[in-house]
């Protein structure tokens, strides 16, 4: 194991933080029954990062829901899906 490095990152008022597990990045689905991935996420919280929390919420709930079932196919939720934000 490895140890921990800390990290100090300068945050100002009207910042956002995102924390997440890797579950909604690896969530099975789309046309062809991939992966989500990490850049799509990213560019998807950049895009709504001026919304409220809530508004977020509902894109991230109604985004993932049709990546699972939007599609011929329908895919179970293969793991935890964590996605947690902070407005400073």
């Amino acid at each position: 194991m490895q140890p921990f490095t800390n990290h100090v990152i300068k945050i100002q008022k009207g910042d956002t933080i995102y924390l997440m597990s890797d579950g909604y990045a690896d969530q099975f689905g789309g046309p062809k029954g991939r992966k989500f991935y990490e850049k799509p996420l990213k560019e998807m919280l950049l895009a709504n990062s001026h919304l409220s929390m809530t508004e977020q919420k509902e894109i991230l709930n109604k985004t993932i829901e049709d990546w699972k079932n939007g599609y011929t196919e329908k895919y179970e939720q293969t793991d935890d899906i964590t996605v947690l934000g902070i407005k400073i």
